[in-house]
């Protein structure tokens, strides 16, 4: 079985954004959904994790992009894990158009935590082992977001919708929010890189403080709960 997973996926009306380019939290969406079926065939699926109280998380994400695809394009999404660090799961993607150019690629960490302490596990002790694969094309791994001074600040109370499995707001809505945060500011420019950094969780009917602030086509924009709970740090360039 080869270490690497791969579907091909075209672009849907419920896909894109109002210019027609792929919602960046539809690409976590994609990368997430393929981590998962990765593992699964992998055999470290449900049964050694979620049946046993154990839960998937991202830590830290970075994306670098060329260019979005467009609706109705067809894309062939690559991913594939790094060996492992201790507690730590490294995982790559890809994302090539019908000619094999490489659109968007990514790095991410991700880890395990305890159902109901949420502390993080050791995966030795359940048995849980990944072998990683080495393509030579892997992005280098996230590091945190560089602080900026925020000039800008909104409170946001967490919907029902924003929930995921694991009872916390889903990795993929902080890139809604962070975007919709500086939207009238960026909508001429087009997004060419993203870092993510997961600080703590956020659940249901939680208010977030959200702050942004910009410098020189870099944009963090930062979510508090009482403690730090993201980072995310924007750049973008012109169309």
């Amino acid at each position: 079985m080869t270490n690497i997973y791969e579907i091909q996926l075209k672009i849907r009306s419920i896909d894109v954004d109002m210019y027609r380019r792929l919602r960046t939290s539809v690409l976590l969406s994609w990368i997430q959904e393929a981590a998962i079926a990765h593992t699964e065939a992998l055999g470290m699926g449900r049964e050694k994790t979620l049946d046993k109280g154990l839960l998937w998380i991202v830590n830290m994400q970075r994306i670098e992009i060329n260019r979005l695809p467009v609706y109705d394009e067809e894309v062939l999404l690559r991913s594939w894990p790094g060996k492992s660090m201790h507690l730590l799961f490294p995982r790559y993607f890809e994302l090539l158009d019908r000619d094999g150019k490489v659109l968007v690629s990514g790095s991410a960490l991700w880890s395990l935590i305890n159902e109901n302490t949420r502390a993080l596990i050791f995966p030795e002790k359940f048995g849980i082992r990944i072998d990683g694969n080495e393509t030579g094309s892997e992005l280098p791994l996230p590091t945190p977001a560089r602080m900026l001074p925020c000039t800008d600040s909104r409170s946001f109370t967490v919907p029902y919708s924003f929930i995921d499995l694991n009872r916390h707001m889903n990795n993929t809505r902080y890139l809604d929010l962070a975007e919709d945060c500086i939207f009238e500011e960026v909508k001429d420019q087009v997004l060419r890189s993203v870092r993510i950094e997961f600080q703590h969780e956020i659940l249901f009917n939680d208010t977030v403080t959200l702050a942004w602030g910009h410098e020189d086509g870099r944009w963090l924009i930062t979510g508090t709960v009482e403690k730090p709970c993201f980072k995310i740090e924007l750049c973008y360039g012109d169309l």
